[in-house]
């Protein structure tokens, strides 16, 4: 596409010897943060249902991907193109149902073809766990971990099992309860089971914990919208019932 050389020729500029000082002084590990921070921002546009916002959130996620590409090229590496190349024939490779004979007919049965030719392409992976990625948010990094341990055979086999092992955490808690060192590790695990719930129940732990955090984030300014005084002075009681009126009113 036209388009995105042109975007790889402006990179490729901001980065020549009489290019941005700033883009001249970035590597792989320094522009990591705000890779992360945009497809966050991908995620939230998507949360917002705003095709506008999505568009120029996608835009900036391919600029990290093409500024990425062209590091890699100054240090001799790869190319944008190696890139494009080698995704297109991963895709390929990966959907013989489509691209050759395979005759599959289900999502379970292209799933299950899918993490067989992975093996395949990376025989170094020989730990049921190999792979999980270390940078992943702390409740997404459980959830892999628990489905490809769940691959094995390792899990619980009774949503009511799983429902018990977070009521055995959640008492774990209450009786290290004045132990800062257990207790950390004891809050841990809780979540752990509760990602290991939310997974049984066909949830994404994840995706949850994110809606929570915006219902709560939601209520919160209604509170402080809907009050002629600062949240700081109301008594605990008068937050509790504020807080109940955010409820009816925001949900």
């Amino acid at each position: 596409m036209e388009s995105v050389k042109q975007l790889k020729d402006i990179i490729a500029r901001l980065r020549a010897p009489d290019g941005c000082p700033w883009d001249r002084e970035q590597t792989h590990e320094s522009i990591k943060p705000q890779l992360l921070e945009e497809c966050y921002e991908v995620l939230e546009a998507i949360d917002e249902k705003s095709d506008s916002m999505l568009r120029e959130e996608l835009g900036d996620v391919l600029l990290h991907i093409v500024f990425h590409a062209q590091l890699a090229e100054e240090r001799g590496v790869f190319t944008l193109e190696t890139v494009v190349r080698e995704i297109c024939e991963k895709l390929v490779r990966r959907h013989p149902h489509v691209f050759g004979e395979d005759k599959l007919s289900t999502s379970g049965e292209v799933l299950h073809r899918w993490e067989e030719i992975k093996k395949k392409e990376k025989p170094e992976r020989k730990g049921a766990l190999d792979g999980v990625p270390r940078h992943l948010p702390a409740l997404m990094q459980a959830q892999e971990i628990q489905k490809k341990a769940a691959k094995v055979g390792f899990d619980w086999q009774e949503l009511r099992d799983v429902l018990a092992k977070v009521k055995e955490e959640i008492a774990e808690i209450e009786k290290d309860f004045q132990n800062p060192e257990k207790l950390r590790e004891e809050v841990g695990d809780l979540l752990f089971s509760v990602v290991n719930f939310a997974r049984h129940c066909k949830m994404d732990a994840e995706e949850s914990c994110r809606q929570a955090n915006r219902k709560f984030v939601r209520r919160f300014e209604w509170m402080e919208k809907n009050t002629s005084r600062p949240l700081k002075g109301l008594t605990l009681s008068e937050l509790d019932a504020l807080w109940n009126q955010a409820k009816k009113a925001t949900d």
